[in-house]
């Protein structure tokens, strides 16, 4: 006689089945085995494509700029979320947050409240995320600054954008091609390549 099979029922985490309502902020961080770099948007997980070369370029030089510039009591860090309200913590590739919200090695988010700038590196798969969803998200939870970055002929584009308090909207500051030259949040120079 044969060996039995064991079949597992259901072979799929629980997580592929949102509660009813969505998921919240909290479940981020409660959720056994997400993929890395899991998003919430809208209470649904947002899962991130693998990066291209053109994307980790960016995020490095950008990176670097920013923390070499980046003044007294701020901070920059790279893929971490940010919890812009209980239904949406998306992942920008980018932040600069106050170093007054760090709350140790355990921590996984930052609160809206807590970020001057956050940054996008458009990719294919997040086109319309990067540039419609995210930045109104944004602007709504009152991050001052957001920078946009395009991959136009193979060359980093960046949008600069500051948020209108009378409007609650961002207001296009700059496009920069081959030199990223701003004075706010704080002075940043870089030559985009």
């Amino acid at each position: 006689m044969g060996a039995l099979m064991s079949v597992d029922p259901d072979p799929y985490p629980d997580w592929l089945r949102p509660p009813v309502g969505g998921y919240t902020a909290d479940d981020l961080d409660r959720l056994p085995d997400l993929p890395p770099h899991t998003e919430l948007i809208d209470g649904g997980l947002v899962f991130v494509s693998p990066q291209a070369k053109f994307h980790i370029r960016v995020i490095l030089a950008l990176y670097g700029a920013l923390a070499a510039a980046v003044p007294d009591g701020w901070e920059v860090w790279p893929e971490m979320t940010v919890e812009l309200d209980g239904r949406n913590r998306p992942e920008p590739d980018l932040v600069v947050v106050d170093s007054g919200s760090d709350t140790g090695q355990e921590q996984t988010y930052f609160l809206a409240e807590d970020v001057l700038l956050a940054v996008e590196v458009v990719s294919p798969g997040s086109r319309t995320r990067d540039r419609e969803i995210k930045p109104r998200k944004y602007a709504a939870a009152g991050i001052r600054y957001f920078w946009r970055v395009e991959n136009v002929d193979g060359r980093p584009v960046v949008y600069a954008y500051e948020l209108d308090p009378a409007s609650n909207h961002y207001t296009p500051t700059g496009i920069f091609h081959d030199r990223l030259k701003v004075e706010h949040p704080f002075p940043v120079e870089v030559e985009l390549v």
